[in-house]
């Protein structure tokens, strides 16, 4: 059966002056205008596109690649607003439409907005909604301590920011394990720090333990390469220097170089860390 929201292989059935009609579900045919189709395709191949309902209600398809499929929440921004709702850029020559219903505040163009992309049960249309909360849950965890997950900046709080963890969970990244400057909507990786008994869930940015050194040293040799081979920080550094610099602790920062000096990648000098030149 064909989906309309996601992905589908479906085969070459017609060739057309305007494109080439896909077999869907029976006799269904599912047209790809011709602007779409790859070059040198022919009557019988699989191709993998992107079905959803053009302005007429079509079912059509794309090989273009939309910002995310049913399911996913993604940070889009609104191009248009009508008394009906708001339309947002997602990657494809239509736009996506979020009901005035689903919106927190009323959007406004040009704003970006952390959205779910769902089926409209009433049309069988893509929608989005901004509400999603309804969607997120921590009553059965998916994930343990130490797991590395996707992480979405949601919202503010007291504490921190409220993350939304792999799509499905919620949990809070502190502002004491913050060391980059962070915006509602990014996307990062990082990993389980602590599930609390009511399942509350504190997340840090990053890989745990010794990956996250072999991360941050991989980052710093790169800034030495791209300084000549010198840094002018040391672990006598203001730890708002290093935050600023390498968007790390000045504890993560000392483990990594220290590292780094028993591999015998750097030195230290009396004002900073500086890159050991390798034999020829």
């Amino acid at each position: 059966m064909v989906t309309i929201g996601t992905y589908n292989s479906l085969r070459v059935k017609k060739e057309m002056d305007f494109g080439v009609y896909l077999a869907g579900d029976g006799d269904q045919e599912i047209l790809l205008p011709s602007r779409f189709v790859p070059k040198g395709t022919k009557i019988g191949d699989e191709l993998n596109v992107f079905l959803y309902h053009d302005s007429e209600n079509r079912i059509i398809a794309t090989t273009q690649r939309p910002a995310g499929i049913v399911g996913d929440i993604v940070n889009l921004k609104v191009v248009s607003v009508t008394p009906q709702g708001a339309f947002m850029d997602w990657g494809l020559m239509k736009d996506l439409f979020v009901p005035l219903s689903q919106q927190q505040m009323k959007m406004r163009p040009g704003q970006d907005y952390l959205v779910k992309i769902y089926i409209d049960e009433q049309t069988g249309r893509i929608a989005a909604t901004e509400k999603l909360d309804r969607f997120l849950s921590n009553e059965t965890l998916t994930v343990k301590e130490m797991d590395l997950v996707n992480l979405i900046i949601y919202r503010r709080s007291d504490i921190g920011f409220i993350v939304i963890i792999n799509q499905q969970h919620t949990g809070v990244l502190h502002y004491g394990e913050i060391f980059r400057t962070i915006d509602i909507g990014d996307t990062m990786k990082g990993f389980i720090k602590k599930i609390r008994e009511d399942n509350k869930i504190d997340v840090v940015l990053g890989q745990p333990g010794y990956k996250k050194v072999e991360d941050e040293s991989e980052k710093i040799i790169r800034l030495l390469q791209e300084n000549n081979g010198y840094l002018p920080y040391h672990d006598k550094s203001a730890p708002e220097e290093i935050a600023d610099f390498f968007g790390m602790s000045k504890k993560t920062f000392k483990m990594t170089t220290g590292t780094l000096y028993k591999q015998k990648k750097i030195v230290f000098t009396q004002t900073g860390i500086k890159l050991v030149e390798e034999d020829a």
